[in-house]
């Protein structure tokens, strides 16, 4: 009996074991595989709307049908509420994209075969019926459910294999796109040594379920945590030939904010398959080291920091090898981050060991000028950084010089929460000659600096919660200012110049608090990415750069309660943005990834769906193109008519030329709101009198 228990277990056990030679694969298919949905964004019907894998190789209708089999699918299906607007759009997008005429056909499903004639379809000429022998490219179903991105379905049907690297990488797929989750892309490492791209070169990789976040203040995650997650249109059954014939997708690298404490690459809001879907695009998201797991710095020689912003370089490396057999072209990779996600594509910006991974770069909210947020801009010296934050870390922890003859040792076996917890914790990137070596991302034309395209932008009120608490009775604007890090005596030459006059409102605490928004978003976002944006264009220091500001904003960092949404009415019980509130700090995350619907977050009115749309298509474009608008004739294929209509009778988005103008007459910063519009620099005066004027980054 106990030898019949034990077979039963071991049956058992390798039942639930992922049987990889079962698996499809676009070499066991032969084909190249594609995942097309057409995604308007609206979440609410998404279920609703047709999904389907493209195999390329041309096939009779009997192997059309194996093929789509092995794929656990049958052909296409020619029904559903919206399948015949959804199979058009997407039949001219694959004439679009493949250069072949509107009528080509492509194999669906068959409500009968009779002597041998079965259905195909075209974008011009509808479902026809043909010879069964006919050779032609197929349409499979795709029948994984829409869901939340940590609700995935995980049943095998829907799970699929990569080769790269002799390495067998097991993902699968839902409704917007294939995913490869969780995948470790450095080797193990020790704590305080810089990481390695994984060397792994055989056996597999099950990419179903998402890697432990990176440790962090509060508690949660786990210092093996050097995890990526990989979304995907497109499967290559040849990586080089794909690569040859540029039919591989350009990559968006997200590196997610936190405030180089927290954070996470999985985070629902970052689910990259509404952008994977509705721009054609490969995202990519990442984890890394932070606190003073990810930053210490000593003065030993060894330590020198920035471990965080090696691991992203880490991760560019791995996607620099491997991508391509994901569908992803490695020349074409534009990294994009917001809040200390800016920050740290601001510092590959300006790190040597990072150029040539990257060719674009989107920066969203980077972080500067006065109190805390100038260590995003301005990078401290390892003493500097010793000095005001690790030896008294040390100290606390127990582990200083005096007390030990090995310090490094010393870390290395304190509990990782008390490091992260550290009242001093170092959280900082520094000047540590190799990663990094200038205290600043020089844009003089003569320092490092990645030959990328830029876009830097900010939220409209990038400051208001940053300033601290509301203000309390008795408190004024320099006081407030002060608490926040703004030296008293340029606080008060702000309030004395006149040009931060007091809103006039029936409340005076309310008043204050708009003020110190005001002078707080001035003061650490926008005069540093405006005088950023202005030296770069000055200099040339990148092949093209733009600019813009969010008006519109859902949610976002929101510290003091109330102060980022807007207020509810009969008529808009979710809020009207049409009325006043602030436009916060991280309050473009769900429109530039097109995510409402991971957290089934409500449309508070039209514009919202409109915002989605428009940002996924800027962001898209500039992956593809280094430019945030999209071609008219790639929306029309697209059938996004929505978006084509706002460049049409709103204008296109100015690239920032030389002098920090506008090219085309028109004006250098884009407004990201409904509707949209281009405007002129923003708080150019204030900015002078804060002390960060537009010529800040001219000379150095």
């Amino acid at each position: 009996m106990l030898q019949e228990n034990r077979l039963t277990k071991l049956l058992v056990v390798a039942a639930m074991l992922p049987r990889f030679a079962a698996l499809p694969s676009p070499q066991t298919i032969g084909s190249d595989l594609t995942l097309m949905f057409q995604n308007d964004l609206n979440w609410t019907t998404a279920s609703l709307h047709t999904s389907t894998i493209h195999i390329s190789s041309p096939l009779n209708n009997e192997q059309a049908n194996k093929a789509c089999n092995e794929l656990n699918e049958d052909l296409l299906t020619t029904d559903g509420p919206f399948f015949k607007s959804d199979a058009q759009s997407l039949l001219d997008y694959l004439a679009f994209s493949t250069s072949g005429p509107p009528t080509k056909q492509y194999w669906v499903a068959s409500s009968s075969n009779s002597h041998g004639r079965c259905s195909a379809i075209s974008a011009k000429g509808g479902i026809q019926i043909l010879p069964c022998g006919t050779k032609l490219e197929v349409l499979c179903a795709q029948s994984a459910p829409y869901r939340r991105n940590t609700a995935t379905d995980l049943n095998e049907r829907f799970q699929v294999q990569v080769q790269s690297g002799g390495v067998k990488f097991t993902g699968t797929r839902d409704k917007l796109s294939f995913r490869f989750i969780g995948i470790p892309y450095a080797d193990p490492v020790q704590r305080f040594e810089y990481s390695k791209p994984s060397s792994k070169s055989s056996g597999s990789i099950t990419a179903l379920n998402y890697g432990s976040p990176c440790i962090q203040i509060g508690g949660s995650g786990n210092e093996d945590c050097l995890f990526l997650n990989i979304y995907t249109p497109f499967l290559p059954s040849d990586a080089s030939k794909a690569a040859r014939d540029k039919t591989l997708r350009p990559v968006l690298f997200w590196i997610h904010g936190g405030g180089f404490t927290g954070g996470e690459g999985s985070d629902a809001i970052f689910d990259g398959g509404n952008m994977v879907s509705r721009s054609d695009v490969v995202v990519v998201t990442i984890n890394y080291r932070l606190g003073a797991l990810g930053f210490l710095a000593l003065n030993d020689g060894v330590t020198n920091g920035n471990f965080g912003i090696g691991d992203q370089i880490t991760a560019l490396k791995w996607v620099h090898t491997h991508i391509a057999s994901f569908g992803g072209d490695p020349s074409r990779v534009t990294i994009y981050g917001q809040s200390a996600g800016a920050g740290s594509v601001r510092a590959l910006l300006a790190s040597p060991p990072a150029f040539g991974l990257f060719a674009g770069a989107i920066a969203q909210s980077n972080l500067g000028g006065f109190g805390y947020a100038h260590t995003y801009t301005e990078w401290m010296s390892i003493n500097d950084e010793v000095t005001q934050f690790a030896n008294p870390m040390l100290d606390s922890v127990g582990c200083s010089s005096s007390n030990t003859s090995d310090v490094l040792g010393c870390l290395r076996k304190v509990d990782a929460l008390t490091l992260q917890n550290a009242p001093t914790a170092p959280r900082y990137v520094v000047q540590d000659g190799k990663i990094i070596t200038t205290p600043h991302l020089m844009l003089n034309g003569k320092g490092p600096a990645a030959p990328a395209h830029i876009i830097f932008g900010w939220m409209r009120d990038d400051g208001a919660d940053f300033i601290g608490s509301f203000p309390t009775a008795g408190e004024t604007v320099v006081t407030a200012l002060e608490g926040a890090g703004l030296d008293a005596t340029i606080a008060q030459k702000a309030v004395n110049s006149g040009l931060f006059p007091m809103p006039k409102g029936d409340d005076a605490l309310q008043n204050v608090f708009n003020l110190t928004s005001r002078i707080g978003t001035d003061g650490q976002f926008l005069c540093i990415d405006q005088a950023t944006l202005v030296a770069a264009s000055t200099n040339k220091v990148f092949p093209s750069v733009w600019a813009y500001q969010f008006d519109r904003s859902y949610a976002g960092f929101q510290p003091i309660p109330n102060t980022c949404v807007p207020p509810p009415t009969a008529a808009f019980p979710n809020g009207d943005p049409s009325l006043p509130y602030y436009r916060c700090h991280s309050g473009e995350l769900y429109y530039m990834f097109g995510t409402l619907g991971q957290d089934s977050q409500p449309f508070r009115d039209a514009g919202d769906l409109l915002m989605s749309q428009v940002s996924v298509d800027a962001w898209g474009a500039f992956a593809r193109t280094f430019n945030p608008n999209p071609s008219s004739r790639y929306l029309t294929a697209r059938g996004y008519q929505s978006t084509l209509e706002v460049l049409e009778k709103e204008g296109r988005w100015n690239e920032v030329v030389r002098g920090g103008m506008a090219g085309a007459g028109g004006n250098a910063l884009r407004i990201l709101d409904v509707p949209f519009r281009n405007e002129g620099w923003r708080e150019t005066s204030q900015c002078d009198v804060l002390g960060f004027p537009a010529s800040m980054f001219l000379k150095g």
